[in-house]
């Protein structure tokens, strides 16, 4: 989604500074490839991760294939950006509505072809030692450059490879470019994993925090910030919930007001905030989501923020945090968001989310498209707000012992070591 990207251009300076103090040393350039700029969730993971880079050793080199609020603060982290522009047909076509006509649109046009050469020519430009793509789009295009310009290749996968989540012609030629176009595949999560590679899963472990369970692929939990305030404490008399993410059917903002509408009939003084916006073709759902909240009288008690760059702050005035999608979450970046700022949460259980929650112990899960569920566990919170408060400071120290960004950059730059040291020993 749209969020986690404020307390950016507060740590850049000191970033920039250390790297101008530093003695000249050769640094490894990694060249990060994303089709848009827009502040989806891995966009920011993204932003993120090139944050915390050592660029002591590494020099991160970002092509961006569309303009976009991204750009600005991968500059401010110290980064070195390059837009180069795609046909907008391409970079906005949604991954859920390719299929075999859209997937040859996108990928096999001359169009494309052409300009997949043009990533190859900038890449032996610029010097490039390392591809990192960060999307589909940019697995794919970024992918096959990188071939031509016969460089090491990196797929971060940050979307669950499965028929519940994509088409079907797109996870079948997915999966069979994984087994042969990078070098190395990292996923957010043991669940994204799962599904992009069940057959090799017969016969293997998902590893948590990164360690390699075969030479080729990782689980590398996306980080967030740790944060200095405490958070969390009890809610108060009238109490804000909030659901994060970008308006869309499979995030569920419908189930969060059919769940909003209940919790009302218990506890009249609540409120609700809907925080992001539509992307992409998404309008009409969102159209959808407005007349409920006319529908089910929720008018006074729920508030529509739309797209915000101040995220993390809206996140700590809230109570209570809901993540409420209905098909399997990759990750769940919202969700350590949420609790690393302390907010007992209320999540799905489906995709990665399950990795990040202890369910009654770190946060509650119910079950995906469950609005009565996702009800009881929200007021179970607003009955008991001590332990509400113990659940989010528990939540917090979990996110602080496994999903802190630091860590998250570490683990990413040992894969980038073992890659380029495998990739010497071949060329020997």
């Amino acid at each position: 989604m749209t969020s986690k990207a404020s307390n950016i251009a507060s740590e850049s300076a000191s970033i920039v500074e250390r790297v101008d103090s530093d003695p000249p040393i050769q640094r490894i350039r990694v060249l990060f490839v994303d089709h848009t700029a827009m502040l989806g969730g891995g966009e920011i993971a993204l932003l993120n991760l090139v944050k915390h880079l050592d660029y002591k050793k590494f020099t991160p080199v970002i092509a961006l294939f569309s303009d976009g609020p991204l750009k600005p603060l991968l500059v401010e982290a110290g980064a070195e950006v390059h837009l180069l522009a795609l046909d907008s047909s391409v970079v906005n076509t949604r991954k859920d509505t390719l299929g075999g006509k859209t997937l040859f649109r996108v990928f096999d046009v001359y169009r494309t072809i052409r300009f997949i050469r043009r990533l190859a020519r900038f890449m032996r430009e610029q010097k490039i030692e390392l591809v990192h793509t960060n999307s589909l789009k940019a697995d794919i295009i970024g992918g096959f450059a990188a071939k031509i310009a016969r460089l090491p290749l990196l797929w971060h996968v940050r979307d669950r490879i499965d028929e519940d989540y994509l088409p079907p012609i797109v996870v079948k030629v997915f999966r069979k470019l994984a087994r042969r176009l990078p070098d190395c595949v990292i996923a957010n999560s043991a669940a994204t994993l799962q599904t992009l590679s069940k057959e090799k899963l017969e016969h293997s472990a998902a590893i948590h925090s990164g360690v390699d369970f075969d030479s080729r692929v990782s689980v590398v939990h996306d980080g967030t910030f740790e944060r200095s305030d405490s958070g969390g404490g009890i809610i108060s008399k009238s109490p804000l919930i909030g659901l994060v993410g970008r308006i869309s059917p499979w995030k569920g903002q419908h189930i969060f007001l059919r769940a909003a509408a209940q919790v009302l009939e218990k506890y009249p003084g609540t409120r609700f905030q809907i925080i992001g916006a539509a992307l992409f073709d998404e309008a009409e759902y969102e159209k959808f989501v407005r007349d409920m909240v006319v529908t089910f009288k929720l008018t006074d008690a729920v508030e529509f923020t739309g797209f915000r760059n101040d995220v993390p702050q809206l996140i700590s005035k809230l109570d209570i945090l809901v993540h409420a999608s209905v098909v399997g979450e990759p990750f769940g970046q919202v969700v350590i968001e949420g609790m690393a700022a302390a907010k007992p949460v209320v999540a799905t259980r489906g995709g990665g989310v399950p990795e990040i929650v202890i369910d009654g112990e770190t946060g509650i899960l119910v079950p995906m498209g469950d609005a009565d569920g996702m009800a009881a566990a929200i007021c179970r919170l607003l009955a008991d707000t001590v332990a509400a408060a113990e659940l989010g400071r528990r939540g917090r120290e979990r996110v602080r012992d496994h999903f802190t960004i630091q860590s998250t950059a570490r683990k990413v730059e040992r894969l980038y070591d073992d890659v380029l040291s495998r990739r010497a020993k071949h060329k020997k």
